[in-house]
């Protein structure tokens, strides 16, 4: 599992390569090792409205890690660059957070699991809720559809 809190999926790259090439050379059959991504996540009706619903949240979880951490504060920028198509944050409507994941799973060689971190969007739990119902109801049957298809 690689934890993506930031940036573009193509930078975890290197990292799922290494991985690949050090099951290889301790003999392990690359049908058995299995890559999966951990990355921040909201899904909604729409994507200005996942935008504003897991932005507050996000920026007040990410300053005060910060914070502890010795890092400046989190800024509407990097929040909307992470939530552009390139971007890491699978944030928006069901058919962009299935695009982001289908996109993440050809950039990292095919991806096994995908854990979305909605818990910072600190939102009312009828939202969360929601955006639960639509992750499961929408958005993993056309992630599947697209995997069953390029098997």
């Amino acid at each position: 599992m690689a934890s993506i809190i930031g940036g573009e999926f193509q930078r975890f790259r290197p990292l799922v390569d290494l991985y690949w090439e050090a099951g290889r050379r301790a003999g392990h059959l690359a049908e058995r090792l299995k890559v999966g991504i951990h990355a921040f996540g909201f899904v909604a009706d729409s994507d200005a409205a996942a935008v504003e619903a897991y932005y507050p949240g996000w920026a007040r979880s990410m300053t005060k890690i910060g914070k502890e951490r010795g890092w400046p504060p989190a800024t509407r920028q990097q929040f909307d660059a992470a939530c552009s198509a390139e971007g890491a944050f699978l944030v928006g409507s069901p058919e962009t957070v299935a695009k982001k994941m289908l996109h993440a799973s050809r950039v990292l060689r095919g991806l096994a699991r995908v854990h979305v971190q909605m818990t910072s969007a600190a939102v009312p739990h009828a939202v969360m809720t929601r955006s639960i119902d639509l992750l499961g109801e929408m958005v993993a049957p056309i992630v599947r559809a697209a995997a069953s298809t390029s098997v």
